[in-house]
């Protein structure tokens, strides 16, 4: 099982940044395009971290791993960047699915775009995390990966955004690490439906509210 987000903060040069933590009972099962942890195996963590937007370090799966470390995390997670407030954290659930999405649009481009704009200095990630409570194959867990991406680019077309996501967006999907493991992951299958309503309601849901960089406020 994976335990509801935890909200803490972090402090660099002078300010608290906010940061959310997933902690798993037990070790799961997880495919993810994070910068830490990507891939498939076994994690036991997820952390989504906000950064200012001049963040510049060509080296964030160290960042992540160092952070990881200061809150006393152990073995394998994942670790994701935003620059969205994760205070601003959007929770769904459908059918024992639960998907958490913190959602920047600020910078969307078609996927396959000929030759996309350069980012703007504005909020454009996309980091969705998932937990499917059933044991799912190898290419159950890419197809899931698969569907989630589908459903938040089906989210994004319906908030009126000529785009299917940001440069920058992340999908971890995880699930329990043992049982009979299902097969599939895609819009129609037993747990992959849910999982795309699940996220397309997160995706929309977030994207219909305007987003200010967390940098770009007061300090407090």
């Amino acid at each position: 099982m994976l335990s509801d987000p935890t909200l803490t903060t972090r402090s660099e040069d002078g300010r608290d940044i906010p940061l959310l933590v997933w902690r798993a009972g037990a070790p799961l099962r997880a495919a993810s395009s994070g910068p830490l942890g990507g891939g498939i195996g076994v994690r036991n963590w997820v952390v989504n971290a906000t950064v200012p937007m001049s963040y510049h370090r060509d080296d964030p799966a160290h960042h992540l791993t160092a952070l990881a470390d200061g809150l006393g995390l152990d073995g394998p997670g994942v670790g994701l960047l935003t620059g969205v407030d994760v205070a601003e954290v959007v929770a769904r659930a459908d059918t024992g699915v639960r998907v958490w999405a913190t959602v920047g649009l600020g910078t969307p481009v078609w996927a396959a775009a000929p030759a996309p704009a350069a980012p703007a200095q504005r909020v454009g990630t996309v980091n969705i995390v998932v937990y499917v409570p059933a044991a799912l194959g190898d290419a159950a867990l890419v197809n899931a990966v698969a569907t989630a991406t589908e459903a938040k680019a089906q989210a994004i077309w319906e908030l009126g955004l000529p785009a299917t996501g940001t440069p920058t967006d992340a999908v971890t999907v995880l699930c329990p690490a043992d049982g009979p493991a299902e097969s599939y992951g895609g819009p129609r299958s037993t747990w992959g439906a849910p999982l795309a309503r699940a996220v397309h309601a997160a995706v929309r849901d977030g994207g219909s509210a305007p987003c200010v960089p967390w940098s770009d406020r007061p300090a407090a």
